[in-house]
């Protein structure tokens, strides 16, 4: 029977966490602990603070977690306030993460919310490791993939190839596009990871070059001359920063030029930002269904109240309401999810030359690799005090900076060449030095 529990501030929450169920998770133990384990120990991290974060960060807040923390690259713009409801007209120019904490924390009693504002690829593996489950509010596949690699680098395999439960990282991945969106439970080696389904998301659509060079038909044709044409022509050898207002408004300034010769109305500003970066207009009311299902599944990982979503739910508001929920299966020689990529070396094998491989390995394919082992920094490309630091390290064999272990795992993260696009990325590396006592021929038998 479920303890006896004074009056909560959460009385719908407390249906769920003092009372026993029949689809309950087979951990779960109804009862007061359970609340105030929740609130006091449970840490979750918001990737993101937009439209869908913003959500996110007030559902959890409402739901009974107090521990959380919100990491966002981007300022507020006078275009986020339609939908994210966060923020007012003086917020404009201020980081969306900051502002985002600010104000829940003012609305919500008791939660703590630690804002970064910074780029996720700026944070060190070990601070993802700190929290108990991830929550993405992203509106890029990039950024997806990076925090999927990271998340699924804290995955451990034992002798039998069997993942470790202790060792994983959780994950609730929510998106919106319009009316439609998509709410997912990744669980490093049981379900798919987000590498393991990447062909759910389109190509991005891409014009010929001739048409904007020669004859553009419409308002983006403009916009992506200007993007992909005039700025190398003006700009020659200077990278184009979507980030960078002073860039952005250059893009729509010679737009709205090419447009005027042509005849071709429709070329404004937010419509600039959204085809350089390729934004899908969001919808407050879908970045509100969306992020009530990821609360949920949230919920019910942390507290194991009811069994988890298997595992990825689609919403379609076009007409009418249309959800489904469609059980995707893990790729079992994923490179992401998986032991890990085999690499077999001599134990001659400095770390310099460990790194120039990685350019070469076709299942790798990184430059500029960092490389960590349980934690520790064993080269890092920057920030540059770091790299001095371990500089001396590069030309030390790798066998001995690991230890003179036979075998284990190494993080190397950079940035990964595929199929002719360059991408921040992390991956897990399994080490087997040749020649050791202890190490198997089952050991460089296979790939990942």
């Amino acid at each position: 029977m479920a303890d006896a529990a004074p009056p909560s501030k959460s009385r719908d929450l407390d249906k769920l966490l003092l009372r026993p169920g029949n689809l309950v998770g087979p951990t779960f133990d109804p009862g007061v602990q359970l609340r105030d384990d929740l609130q006091e120990y449970a840490r979750v991290l918001v990737v993101g603070a937009g439209g869908l974060g913003c959500e996110l960060l007030k559902d959890l807040a409402l739901s009974g977690f107090k521990n959380l923390e919100v990491i966002d690259m981007d300022r507020i713009e006078v275009t986020n306030l339609n939908r994210q409801f966060l923020f007012r007209l003086e917020d404009v120019g201020k980081p969306k993460a900051e502002v985002a904490a600010k104000r829940v924390m003012e609305r919500v009693s008791g939660v703590n919310i630690v804002p970064h504002f910074c780029r996720i690829e700026d944070k060190d593996i070990e601070f993802y490791n700190d929290f108990n489950i991830i929550a993405l509010g992203l509106d890029s596949i990039e950024a997806r993939s990076y925090i999927n690699a990271v998340a699924c680098s804290f995955l451990e395999y034992d002798s039998d190839d069997n993942p470790r439960e202790e060792t994983m990282k959780p994950m609730v991945d929510g998106g919106t596009e319009g009316f439609k969106g998509h709410a997912r439970v990744i669980v490093p080696g049981v379900t798919p990871c987000f590498e393991c389904t990447i062909w759910l998301f389109p190509p991005q659509v891409k014009f010929p070059l001739c048409t904007l060079a020669e004859t553009p038909r419409n308002a983006a044709h403009c916009i992506e001359y200007a993007h992909l044409i005039k700025w190398d022509e003006v700009h020659s050898g200077q990278a184009f920063d979507p980030d960078n207002p002073d860039h952005m408004k250059w893009v729509y300034d010679e737009a709205v030029k090419r447009a005027e010769l042509f005849g071709i109305p429709g070329v404004t500003y937010s419509l600039t930002q959204g085809v350089v970066k390729n934004i899908i207009p969001a919808i407050a009311s879908t970045n509100a269904i969306i992020s009530a299902a990821c609360t949920l599944e949230t919920l019910k990982i942390a507290s194991g109240c009811s069994k988890t979503l298997s595992n990825y739910l689609t919403y379609n508001g076009v007409e009418g309401l249309h959800t489904k929920v469609t059980e995707f299966v893990k790729d079992k020689d994923c490179l992401v999810c998986g032991p890990g990529i085999l690499i077999e070396l001599d134990t001659a094998v400095t770390l310099k030359k460990f790194i120039d491989m990685l350019e070469e390995d076709p299942k790798v394919l990184m430059t500029k690799a960092s490389i960590t082992y349980h934690g520790k920094n064993l080269y890092m490309q920057a920030p540059p005090v770091l790299e001095e630091m371990t500089r001396s390290n590069l030309e030390l064999p790798l066998y001995d900076l690991m230890d003179k272990t036979p075998k284990d795992v190494l993080h190397a993260t950079g940035t990964i060449n595929k199929d002719d696009k360059k991408s921040s990325g992390l991956r897990k590396l399994r080490v087997v030095f040749k020649g050791i006592d202890g190490v198997t021929d089952m050991d460089m038998a296979g790939g990942a």
